[in-house]
């Protein structure tokens, strides 16, 4: 699991843990790792389960990513499951983001799936076995204001993933992209500080998730080998209305998908329209303040 150390990733790991998995932790932070190492070691099955921690950047070396891969592989066996859960955010105006801010979550959340995953897939390929999972957002869904830096990098774990998902699927090795909603984390905490008025509104539109539960759906997912893998009613209409041309598990997905589709795409609009309102209203907000600033 990259990005083990906290959020998300930890809560995926913990409930791996729980199912007897042999698991290995990758995140920057020594410190945290070996914290979180104690946090998962409570909940083992059995006398003969490990957790092993690799501190390591996933982001920036690929042959580093690949030798502390090996190393794991040597100590615990073959990877069965790939979880690909490092990742960050910035949030913000499309001209008041740093440059080197896109470029930095490009790595992050992009390169930082791809290294991994191409240090395992070789193996998987030929052992004919092994689910990787890609955790995306529903901001790797939807476009949302104040997201230009963060979208993008979560648009493209889909593209990779479909792509992937062809490739290996006669292999038996099957793709798991994950969405979810905001969740309440340390990541998203401190995303929240510096989130413009117009995101927080936006955001408040639906509730926030435990990671308990985002970690409990994205492990079940994965493990039946379901391409796409949502959380709750508005989770499950995004995946519906951005199916396209995505794989499907099975044929009552597909019927699903054909049947929802028209109808969600009427809420949706109604959603996009109201999203468009809170930016609209904000903007006269503030050009009225603005004015008003001007004229004292």
């Amino acid at each position: 699991v990259t990005g083990g150390s906290s959020g998300i990733g930890k809560c995926i790991a913990i409930e791996c843990y729980k199912q007897g998995a042999f698991i290995t932790l990758i995140a920057r932070d020594e410190n945290k790792l070996l914290q979180t190492k104690k946090e998962i070691e409570k909940y083992s099955v059995n006398d003969k389960q490990v957790v092993l921690c690799i501190s390591v950047d996933v982001s920036k070396d690929y042959e580093q990513v690949e030798n502390v891969l090996k190393q794991a592989q040597e100590k615990l066996g073959p990877v069965d499951m790939l979880v690909n859960c490092a990742g960050t955010s910035v949030t913000g105006k499309f001209e008041d983001i740093e440059v080197n801010s896109f470029e930095r979550l490009m790595a992050v959340n992009y390169l930082g799936s791809v290294y991994p995953s191409r240090a395992v897939i070789a193996t998987m390929k030929e052992r004919r076995m092994g689910r990787i999972v890609f955790v995306s957002s529903q901001a790797g869904q939807l476009g949302l204001f104040g997201y230009t830096a963060y979208s993008p990098t979560k648009f493209a774990l889909r593209g990779l993933a479909e792509a992937l998902q062809m490739e290996v699927k006669p292999y038996n090795v099957y793709i798991t992209v994950a969405y979810p909603p905001d969740t309440d984390t340390p990541g998203f905490a401190e995303e929240s500080k510096t989130k413009p008025l117009e995101t927080k509104l936006i955001s408040e539109t639906s509730s926030v998730c435990q990671a308990e539960q985002v970690a409990r759906v994205i492990v079940k997912d994965a493990i039946q080998g379901n391409f796409n893998s949502s959380v709750g009613s508005d989770g499950y209409m995004l995946s519906i209305l951005t199916s396209g041309m995505s794989p499907v598990t099975s044929i009552t997905e597909g019927l699903q998908q054909v049947v929802c589709m028209g109808i969600f795409r009427i809420i949706g609009l109604f959603y996009l329209g109201s999203f468009d309102s809170i930016v609209r209203r904000c903007m006269m907000q503030r050009e009225k303040s603005e004015s008003a600033d001007k004229t004292e």
